[in-house]
């Protein structure tokens, strides 16, 4: 009676066991839907944020699409180019000096102290070959001509005597020992008087015959060429020295640019390669030259080999001591696009043009490669027929950082 109780609770637990397993199991795919549905909505929900952020992105684009009228595109200075492909031709670029052409550069110095009496030539002047920068008087100078003038008066002296004897002997009124007596004096006056003449030349001056017979201690110092005065440390009342120059004279209508090439790059040039000179002065324009030196040993501090490239300078534009940037051709011509300067503006670090398509100027990510001419080849990012923006890209610039300041405040 006991067993049979014992087994009558057991078989009801079993039976509330199923019963609660069964209710669970028919409540389960509700739970499940629900869930379901839930998540179905949550999905939905990111699905709409999704398509709504997807719509936001696609609405900043047509915002950085800058959409201007004519009266703003004219008040912007907005100018366009369509890329072409153009001849370009490898080169190495360097950063140079530019020096003056020391092949024709003269530091004017006396030959024998003197004071400086007289200085017409000013620092910069043009002067011409044999134009007198200054005047100085030298005692030295004044004792070689009294000489020279002593030679002159006795080689005249001589030279009468000789005539008279010469026009005697013919006559036979003399002996001819004594006409060639005669001849000999006459022929060693003007000896004596050529060398008096030497030795005002050695000095560096030359015979000046004063008209009342008196010896001449001023001389002119006289430049050698022509040229422009670069520089000028005569100064009136002082002594000059033959040790210390008064004037340097330059002839600056063809100048060096002088670089340095790495080691690398000495496989890639030669002498006689064609060359592009530009400097900050003029940054419009390009001054074409030729490579005329390279060292024939490397610095061993700095690892380079000097290089020069000379560039003519009749209009004396280009200044010695100016920075210059030197483009050396190092190969053949080939295809490529060409990208004004002053096309590209940074934007976030990366350098960027701007576009003209669909209506509107959209900014464009660019690679860039070396600078010819005032252009820059481009690597990547532009194709030919491309419509590029070369004037007022800082002023869609600014409008694209004002529009994205704006967003970000809003944000």
């Amino acid at each position: 009676m006991k067993n049979t109780f014992h087994r009558a609770i057991l078989m009801a637990l079993c039976l509330s066991a199923l019963a609660l397993a069964g209710c669970e199991k028919s409540q389960s795919p509700q739970d499940g839907a629900a869930k379901s549905a839930a998540a179905g909505k949550t999905a939905d929900k990111h699905g709409h944020e999704a398509e709504k952020s997807g719509g936001h992105e696609d609405g900043h684009g047509e915002e950085e699409q800058l959409k201007l009228g004519a009266e703003e595109i004219a008040a912007a200075g907005i100018k366009t180019e369509e890329l072409q492909e153009q001849e370009v031709s490898e080169q190495l670029t360097v950063t140079a000096t530019i020096r003056p052409n020391q092949d024709r550069i003269a530091h004017v110095a006396p030959r024998v102290p003197g004071r400086v009496v007289k200085v017409p030539a000013n620092l910069g002047d043009a002067v011409k070959a044999g134009q007198t920068l200054a005047v100085l008087d030298s005692l030295e100078v004044g004792e070689a001509h009294s000489a020279w003038l002593q030679a002159r008066t006795a080689q005249a002296l001589a030279k009468a005597d000789f005539e008279r004897a010469e026009a005697l002997h013919g006559e036979q009124i003399i002996a001819r020992k004594d006409h060639l007596r005669a001849h000999a004096e006459y022929e060693k006056s003007k000896a004596a008087l050529a060398a008096a003449g030497d030795r005002l030349r050695m000095l560096g001056v030359g015979p000046a015959p004063a008209a009342d017979g008196k010896a001449v201690s001023a001389f002119p110092l006289t430049t050698p060429f022509a040229g422009t005065v670069i520089e000028k440390h005569a100064i009136l009342g002082e002594l000059a020295q033959p040790d210390k120059p008064l004037f340097t004279v330059a002839d600056l209508s063809r100048l060096w640019i002088e670089a340095n090439l790495f080691e690398k790059d000495l496989g890639r040039v030669k002498v006689g390669a064609e060359a592009v000179v530009t400097v900050a002065a003029y940054p419009d324009e390009t001054f074409a030259g030729k490579l005329t030196y390279i060292a024939a040993v490397v610095d061993k501090e700095t690892r380079t080999v000097s290089a020069r490239v000379e560039v003519a300078n009749a209009d004396g534009r280009l200044k010695p001591e100016m920075f210059a940037t030197a483009g050396i051709r190092t190969g053949g011509k080939g295809k490529g696009l060409l990208l004004p300067e002053e096309a590209v503006v940074l934007m976030q670090g990366q350098p960027t043009v701007f576009i003209e398509e669909h209506g509107g100027f959209e900014p464009r990510a660019v690679e860039l490669g070396e600078k010819l001419r005032g252009r820059v080849v481009v690597k990547a990012g532009l194709a030919a027929g491309d419509k590029v923006v070369t004037a007022g890209t800082y002023a869609l610039k600014a409008r694209i950082m004002k529009s994205q300041l704006g967003e970000g405040h809003a944000h």
